[in-house]
């Protein structure tokens, strides 16, 4: 009957992962810039700079990012050039490319997914993700 402060809290947190909080960035748009969101964001066009979410991030096939990606949860199909930092699951599907630097708790690679570059994983880079973005954060308050 009376919704306890945990469970406010919990609804607000799958709030991010609602799917009918979605950002699209479509084929044939070209941002360039920092893109920070509260919610979930798919990509099918082109990001030259940086994206931050609390939500998940979906790069689709022909979606290409050139830069820093910071996020919950990620699944990528389409082109990385950069380094992305997910705090909790990276999910690379089958016509994934990333060229750089990947720091995950957790990775599902499909076969025929390429990357180059370096790989970090585990509970550590979970949090320094965490201790990143807090860091971040007041930096661009200061």
């Amino acid at each position: 009957m009376f919704k306890s402060k945990s469970d406010k809290q919990m609804a607000k947190q799958s709030d991010y992962s609602s799917p009918d909080k979605l950002n699209r960035i479509v084929e044939g748009t070209r941002i360039e810039g920092t893109v920070i969101s509260d919610s979930n964001i798919r990509i099918d066009g082109e990001v030259k700079g940086n994206i931050q979410t609390k939500g998940r991030v979906v790069i689709g096939p022909k979606g290409k990012i050139i830069g820093e990606i910071t996020c919950q949860n990620a699944e990528i199909e389409g082109a990385i050039d950069g380094k992305i930092m997910v705090e909790d699951l990276l999910s690379l599907k089958v016509s994934a490319r990333i060229d750089g630097e990947i720091f995950t708790a957790k990775l599902a690679i499909d076969p025929g997914a390429t990357f180059t570059g370096s790989c970090h994983m585990g509970s550590k880079v979970k949090q320094l993700i965490n201790d990143g973005t807090k860091e971040q954060t007041r930096e661009k308050t200061a």
